[in-house]
């Protein structure tokens, strides 16, 4: 019987035959180092869970989901696309030309080995790939939120190396079509800057004639120093007390009522003509509360991470509201006021919600303090999304499971079923978003690509269905159920609301729109 000679593994040949001999030996020379070179086990750990988090881009999608929840829907789309198209055309098109053997295992130290090594072909890496379009198309929408994510991308692809996955020409491959899929993804979709994609200007509200000041006389500004913190933002107080020295100026400390101070001021001889607050969602949207009560006009001067509701008055910068106060222009904005069991209605500015959002701002807030808001909402979304149960609910009389719902203030985008960023100040509508139950996966996906992306992406068969609706009213009673004694949570701008995150049960919640009900100092349209 005659022997045939063994024949290389077809992949191993198309490797030696594509790839320059140049290239294989700095991939020897790479491997070397970083195989031969000690490293902490917490680095060797860290490298295996982060290279682990990322595949089937778990960890990317779950980040889209963040941005979308946090305002920058599009960034989060557009990453999730770029990230697409580079998985696609890195495994189904480049792997099936190049290929090639990864590294043999037994030259990886033990402690960095994945646990379960991957068997397709090496050239390119579909992680590298999927990092790079994933960092790149968020940062074509938002540069400085891309800037925070190119990191976490980039140690993505070094984790390839690290635990022996990847050869170095592999991640460069990938990292290469990466990027280049989120250019042509721009090519095809041209990206809208950071400042256009927001607001930018007023958008509606009745014009109204505010008291004019020139240097803060008769303005109580409360300003929220630990609003904002996961973004660089210049302290204020500087800038103020230049601009406005005649202001009463207060810096908010933990434990501080806004109530009590601002009851303490109208009381005064000297009572302020306006209220000015200078801090994220939530802290304007209890300021807003106070200004109606007192029946005096707001002064928002944006301070906070996202600033839905001044982006939505045109005030991107504080020196766009001091501008506003100087000349007294302003507008009449609608505003919601949600009732919780029939106790006294607080004033909502963006939207109210109960289901799965409320519980990530929950964990997120108990993590920002160690980490950033970011890196604490990464946190707080992965264990969210592991640990989130349906809710029951009675809305109208019609009995639903869900994973959410949102009553936003006024008309938002269409496309989301998280509405966090009003279309308009003066509609005089509630725009109710209601995502029911089914698989888990359907929930992230709705949440975080809305209702178009998702359309696309499960006609591709990369995301399963969900099931969403929405209407328009003018008011709306949800009670709430928890059969398994579980804590019914609810947010309203941003804020978990006190009281639901610690046992009580909530069991019935009214949201009204009132039309016109805040004057609010705005420039010019």
């Amino acid at each position: 019987m005659m022997l045939r000679r063994p024949v290389a593994p077809r992949v191993a040949l198309r490797r030696l035959r594509l790839m320059p001999r140049a290239v294989r030996r700095v991939d020897a020379v790479v491997a070397r180092r970083i195989n031969g070179r000690a490293a902490h086990p917490v680095l060797d750990r860290g490298a295996v869970h982060l290279s682990r988090a990322a595949d089937r881009g778990v960890l990317w999608f779950s980040l889209a989901g963040i941005l979308s929840l946090a305002g920058h829907r599009r960034a989060g789309v557009r990453g999730a696309a770029s990230l697409t198209l580079a998985s696609i055309l890195a495994n189904l098109v480049g792997k099936r030309i190049f290929g090639g053997d990864r590294p043999l295992l037994k030259d990886v130290p033990v402690g960095r080995r994945l646990r379960r090594q991957p068997t397709s072909p090496s050239f390119p890496s579909g992680h590298s790939a999927s990092a790079a379009g994933f960092a790149a198309g968020v940062a074509l929408e938002s540069p400085r939120v891309g800037a925070a994510i190119g990191p976490l991308a980039g140690a993505v692809a070094y984790s390839r190396l690290h635990t022996g996955a990847h050869w170095f020409s592999d991640v460069v491959g990938g990292l290469a079509i990466g990027v280049a899929m989120a250019t042509v993804g721009k090519a095809l979709v041209p990206a809208r800057a950071d400042r256009r994609m927001r607001v930018g200007r007023r958008s509606g509200g009745a014009e109204v004639v505010l008291p004019a000041s020139a240097d803060g006389e008769g303005v109580l500004l409360l300003i929220n120093p630990s609003s904002g913190r996961s973004v660089w933002r210049p302290d204020p107080t500087g800038f103020v007390s230049e601009n406005l020295p005649a202001a009463t100026v207060r810096r908010l400390a933990d434990g501080d009522d806004l109530s009590d101070i601002v009851s303490s001021a109208f009381g005064s001889s000297r009572p302020p003509t306006v209220l000015g607050a200078c801090g994220g969602d939530g802290t304007v949207a209890t300021v807003a509360h106070l200004a109606r009560a007192f029946d005096v006009p707001l002064l928002v001067l944006p301070g906070g991470t996202f600033n839905h509701f001044a982006r939505a008055a045109g005030l991107e910068s504080v020196e766009d509201a001091v501008r506003a106060l100087r000349s007294g222009h302003g507008v009449r904005a609608d505003v919601a006021e949600l009732s919780v069991d029939g106790a006294e209605p607080l004033t909502v500015l963006n939207a109210v919600s109960l289901g799965v959002y409320p519980a990530f701002v929950a964990e997120r807030e108990r993590r920002e303090r160690y980490l950033s808001k970011w890196l604490g909402g990464l946190v707080a979304a992965s264990r969210v999304l592991r640990r989130a149960r349906p809710v029951d609910i009675v809305v109208e009389g019609r009995r639903a499971r869900v994973w959410s719902v949102f009553v936003g203030v006024n008309r938002n985008h269409a496309a989301t079923v998280a509405p966090m960023q009003r279309l308009r100040l003066d509609d005089g509508v509630l725009d109710v978003r209601v995502l029911h139950a089914g698989a888990r996966p359907h929930a992230v996906a709705a949440l975080a690509f809305g209702r178009r992306t998702s359309a696309a992406l499960r006609t591709l068969r990369l995301l399963p269905a969900a099931a969403a609706e929405s209407r328009i009213t003018d008011e709306v009673v949800i009670a709430v159920r928890s059969p398994d004694g579980a804590p019914a949570r609810l947010a309203h701008d941003g804020e978990v609301l006190d009281g639901t995150g610690s046992g009580t049960r909530l069991r019935e919640a009214t949201v009204r729109i009132r039309p016109g009900a805040l004057r609010l100092y705005s420039p010019r349209a």
